[in-house]
This record gives C-alpha cells, structure tokens and sequence, in this order.
C-alpha cells in the first residue's frame, strides 16, 4: 500500500467537508500541540483506519508525527492475529512505525469486556507516561457517543455520565472522530478504496452495546425521531459544558469546605445542608473521589445517604459505602477510607524525650526540670500546650495510653472528677479523634490528657521543686 499523500483539492467535495470537520474539531478542543508525537490505536475497523488516513491527511498542516498501536486481546483465534497482521500491512504500507502488544485475558475476573478496554487504556497511557507519544488518538465516532448516551441513561446516569465519551481527557487521549457519524466514514473509505477489517464480535446481540446499536437505537429512530443520534450526541455536548462548569464550581467549594484530616476528609453537615441540592450532591461525590485516592466513584443512593446523614437531627451517625465510611459527628461529617479500626497502646513514655503516639499525628514530650527552668520549657516554638506535672507527687511509672471508655479525673480548675467522654461532649471532639486520644497515667491514676491537662492532685505549683514538664508536638499535617 502506497503511502496517502496530503489530501488534493480535486477529490470529491463531501471527502474534503469531512477532513475540514474533522480539523474543526481538533481545533475548537485543542486536541493538538504543534509538533506532537500521536500514536493512533488502530484495531483494523472501519473507524480506527479511518481516522488513520484522516489524520495522515492531516498532519502536515498541524504539524504532527503519527505512530500506529494495535491490541491484540487474542479472543477470536486466527481472526484476531489476522487483525494485528492487516494492521502491521497498512502500517507499513503508510511508512509509519508500529507497536503491538498482545494480551492474555483468558483468566481476568469478571467482565470480559470491561477487562479488554481496562487493558487498553493501560497500554496506551504506558505510550503516554514513557515519552513514546504525547496524545494517543482513538476512533471513537458521534454514533458511539449516541450508543454511550443512552447506554448510560439507560442505567440511571446523572450529567455526568451524560457527558459520556470526551472528546479529550486530561490524560492525554483525543477522539477526533467524536463528531463525524459512522456512516460518513464508511463513504469515506468506500470513496477511497480503502479496506478494512470487519469483527465479527461488533454482530453478536450478546452484549449489551451491541443490542443497543443493532435493535434499540434503529427502532427509536424509525419510531420516535429519526434524528435521535444526533440528538443523544448533543445531549453529550450540553452535558460536557455543563460538567466543565461545574469542575470549576465544585473546585472552588472544595477549597471552601473541605479539610484534609488524618487521611480523611472534613466538611461541616450544617454547610452541607445549606447548599443547593445539586451543588451538595456533586462536593459529596468530590469528597468521596479525594477521601478514596480517586479510585471511588458514588451513584444516586450513596450520596442521598450521606446528605440524610448531614440533614438529620442527631449529632451522631455513619453510613458505609463501597471502600469508603462516612460518619457523623455534632456539625462535623468525616468520610475515610475503610479501615481497620483503631488499635488500643499503651507505652513507656521516654523522660525527658519525645514519644510518637501510635496512629496519630502527634507526639507527646516530657521534660523533667527544676522549677526555675518550666519557663524556657513553656516557650518552646514547638509546643502548642504545656502541662506541669508535680514530679515528686507523681506515684510510680508513667504510662501513655489510650482513652478508655470510664475513663475519668479531675482536671486542675475543675471542682470534681469527670469522665472524659463527658469532657469530650463539652468540647465537642468528634468520635473518630477518640479512639486513640492520648491519656498519661502514674501507677494510680491519670494524671494528664491530651487538650483537658494536667490532674489536680498532681499539677505542679510554686513550692514545687521538680516538674515534670508535658508538651503536644504535631509531628505531621
């Protein structure tokens, strides 16, 4: 096969309208650098070898270098090395270089088909990632975009999902192809006498896509609107500009109402349920995306459970949900990844020394003085809060644990002794910052607790002679 060369201006009038649309779209989504290094994914169809000869067409005048990929998922024998062969020819016959990669997915779990696309993204953002290619361009058409539309729709899809397949991806894959329809492709290499391969899999009403391509969408449009493709796509593009809108909106309420804590994510429930429902509905789906690593997504029923979480009157609560715990409490609402829960410690503190508590972002310090020197202690840049223990009253080792429930002392201020849940409640420390809240014990009882200080049995005074100086150090944010 000779190399295409750039397209003449005597070739029919419609071949060139669909390379100047198809420029069009490259333009107005800035799918292009010039100078970009693209890899097509040519699978050896009608719409990847289309989009092959189109852009060849086209590179001159953007300025690209084209490479061409080709999967292999080896799931129909001889068919699909037949596949990576006619690929490989037209490759060559182009004078393009050319990249295979072959796949065994005879023992991935679960959807066969979700495991294939999985594999290819894969494969594709490897080119990407090592430098090989700086966009990597698929074939997907507006026909695929109506089928993804109603697809999506189909299954419950918000707006979201509505904005189906994009044009670009921050990830450095483009469509070109996105707005030109299936049929005008196949006119396309008809006109040309360009071949390409048929899958037999794209016949077979077993999946899903495919019954939707060959059934539903023809009855809907014989039926119903005979424009019905062009009108799902437009739905995609409404929702597209609707999503770009508000990824800028939700980033600017995240920056107002989100807080990275311990590994989790802080919002108020009060702030929550202030806002408009479809802002409050996308910053829950935003805070369960930051609170999994981005490896989360929510439907309809998780996030009405937590804004009920965030509306209801009690001041405690959780809701679980794939990979991910919400929980309630007072005004403050914590999503976090699952997790093992906390595990109880207890340690020999170092004195004077510094001591991590375990699963937390703290430390805690002890520093054994004469009573003249607490001053120079007290004003350690590093210490938040300074607690003066009277050393000679303290009755044996020093313990640092972790709160227990009956847990109880008396603060130094305080006329009587209190449980610390109590103390908890009045200062309104969430649950989950309980369970590993620090206390420090002599052989009889507490003598300080994190936040609430020194026991008033035990706290140092002037006649003091040795005290035993307790500092908090945040170790980490």
């Amino acid at each position: 096969m000779d190399k295409a060369e750039p397209y003449p201006t005597s070739r029919p009038y419609n071949k060139i309208i669909l390379l100047e649309r198809v420029f069009q779209t490259i333009e107005r989504h800035r799918m292009f650098a010039p100078g970009d290094r693209v890899a097509v994914a040519v699978s050896g169809g009608a719409d990847s070898v289309c989009l092959l000869h189109v852009l060849l067409d086209l590179a001159p005048r953007l300025d690209l270098t084209l490479s061409v990929l080709h999967v292999n998922h080896n799931l129909r024998g001889d068919a699909s090395r037949a596949d990576a062969e006619f690929v490989r020819w037209l490759a060559a016959g182009l004078n393009l270089p050319f990249t295979l990669r072959d796949l065994d997915l005879s023992n991935s779990p679960g959807n066969l088909e979700q495991s294939a696309r999985n594999a290819r993204l894969a494969f594709f953002h490897e080119q990407l990632a090592s430098g090989l290619a700086s966009r990597v361009a698929l074939g997907h058409t507006r026909s695929d975009q109506a089928e993804t539309v109603l697809f999506r729709l189909l299954r419950g899809s918000g707006a979201t999902g509505l904005a189906a397949i994009r044009p670009v991806t921050s990830g450095g894959i483009v469509r070109p192809l996105i707005e030109i329809e299936r049929s005008e492709i196949v006119d396309f290499l008809g006109d040309r006498g360009i071949p390409w391969r048929e899958d037999s899999s794209n016949a077979t009403l077993d999946f899903a896509r495919n019954r939707i391509r060959h059934q539903l969408l023809p009855q809907l449009a014989r039926e119903w609107n005979p424009a019905l493709a062009e009108t799902l796509a437009h739905t995609a593009d409404l929702s597209l500009a609707e999503e770009a809108y508000w990824q800028a909106e939700i980033d600017r309420l995240a920056c107002l109402h989100l807080t990275f804590r311990d590994g989790g994510i802080l919002m108020s429930a009060a702030t929550l349920a202030a806002l408009p429902l479809a802002a409050a509905r996308r910053l829950v789906r935003h805070a369960i995306q930051l609170a999994s690593g981005g490896h989360r997504s929510s439907d309809f029923r998780h996030v009405a459970r937590v804004l009920a979480l965030a509306a209801g009157n009690q001041g405690t609560g959780r809701t679980q949900l794939p990979g991910i715990e919400v929980r309630r409490s007072f005004d403050w609402l914590y999503f976090v990844a699952s997790a093992a829960p906390a595990v109880a410690y207890s340690v020999r503190p170092a004195v004077s020394g510094t001591t991590l508590v375990p699963g937390t972002a703290w430390a805690i310090s002890l520093e054994l003085l004469e009573n003249r020197e607490t001053t120079r202690f007290a004003d350690n840049v590093y210490n938040e809060q300074v607690g003066r223990l009277d050393w000679n009253r303290l009755s044996g080792p020093l313990e640092l644990r972790s709160w227990r429930p009956g847990d109880q002392y008396q603060p130094v201020g305080i006329p009587a002794a209190k449980k610390i849940k109590t103390l908890f409640q009045q200062a309104r420390i969430p649950v989950w910052e309980r369970a590993q809240w620090p206390v420090l014990t002599d052989a009889e009882s507490i003598v300080w607790v994190r936040r609430f200080g020194t026991a008033a049995g035990v706290t140092a005074g002037i006649e003091s002679s040795r005290v035993l100086a307790v500092g908090e150090l945040k170790v980490r944010c």
